[in-house]
């Protein structure tokens, strides 16, 4: 992982002072660096140990960043990673660029030290990414769109690339091609429990807990599985009336956590992130037991654990 962060800082120099400059503000706030763990993780079940596992994690966290970019615009985001984002920063053009040089690095990085298959690869994920945020906006603010668009759009715009960072890792090994695919299975199962426990989080957490505020979700008019349930169930009508005065208010944003959370809704979805990570964990008994494998089992354990300090924070 140190070498990950060394060849991140290197790729994302340019020519230009003020592009590095921009282009470096999230990459120096931090982050968990979740994408290129997995990549080196699964790196682990293949023969080769050069550096192309290291190029790997590179690429897919440079992907991973330059959507947060153009994530913050669309947003209208002021802040990420418990920094100012890069738009507020400097203004949406610039965030814009500075996301494209980074998705232009990531397939420079994949074509020069990973060859054709992963630039396609990397291609067709960030293609789904944009489809996943094309169907988000098309039901934002929408008080009646289905639990499965909720699933369309955190497959396309999270689980995708997670399971591509597996893929690319274990390729990039040579593993087997069992091996790459049941990997790749895995990380998708993970990736969807991470985007279920990283929305039950903006509901529970408090901002210095996620790095941006609380309830940011509801604000921008995204509902997510906790919300979407609770619209259809006894406190519906009551979240309806609040969530139909736009802009919405802090205070109504408030109410409708509360009524979320007190409703058991944001239970009902940590519930629906652990039966993922137990389909995940399932898949990886088809993998040759190992400090890998092991590592793997954990990830789901350690997403889960989130929430829970997320609920010590906050009491």
């Amino acid at each position: 992982m140190e070498l990950v962060e060394q060849r991140l800082t290197e790729v994302s120099n340019s020519n230009n002072a003020f592009l590095t400059k921009i282009a470096q503000h999230l990459l120096q706030a931090g982050g968990k660096r979740f994408r290129p763990l997995l990549a080196l993780l699964a790196s682990r079940l293949g023969a080769s140990s050069d550096q192309r596992a290291i190029e790997a994690g590179v690429a897919v966290e440079l992907i991973h960043l330059g959507s947060l970019y153009h994530d913050d615009v669309i947003d209208e985001a002021d802040a990420r990673r418990g920094v100012v984002s890069a738009n507020t920063n400097w203004d949406n053009t610039v965030s814009i660029l500075a996301g494209d040089f980074l998705l232009a690095k990531a397939s420079e990085v994949a074509a020069e030290h990973l060859g054709g298959e992963a630039v396609v690869l990397l291609a067709r994920t960030y293609a789904q990414l944009c489809e996943g945020q094309v169907l988000e906006l098309q039901i934002t603010h929408d008080l009646d769109h289905a639990r499965d668009d909720y699933f369309q759009v955190i497959g396309d715009k999270t689980a995708s690339l997670i399971r591509t960072s597996a893929r690319l890792g274990a390729m990039a090994a040579d593993a087997k091609p069992d091996d790459i695919e049941t990997v790749s299975a895995w990380a998708w199962d993970l990736g969807i429990a991470f985007q279920l426990i990283d929305d039950v989080l903006d509901l529970v957490a408090p901002s210095e807990f996620i790095g941006k505020p609380a309830g940011s979700d509801i604000k921008e008019g995204t509902f997510t599985l906790a919300v979407l349930d609770a619209l259809v169930g006894t406190e519906g009508p009551a979240i309806r009336t609040l969530l139909e005065q736009q802009p919405y208010s802090d205070s109504a944003v408030t109410s409708v956590i509360d009524r979320v959370r007190d409703g058991g809704y944001t239970d009902q979805a940590t519930a629906e992130a652990k039966q993922r990570i137990a389909s995940a964990n399932a898949v990886l008994a088809r993998l040759s037991p190992g400090p890998a494998v092991d590592t793997m089992r954990s990830l789901g354990d350690y997403l889960l654990n989130q929430i829970d300090r997320a609920l010590a924070a906050s009491s």
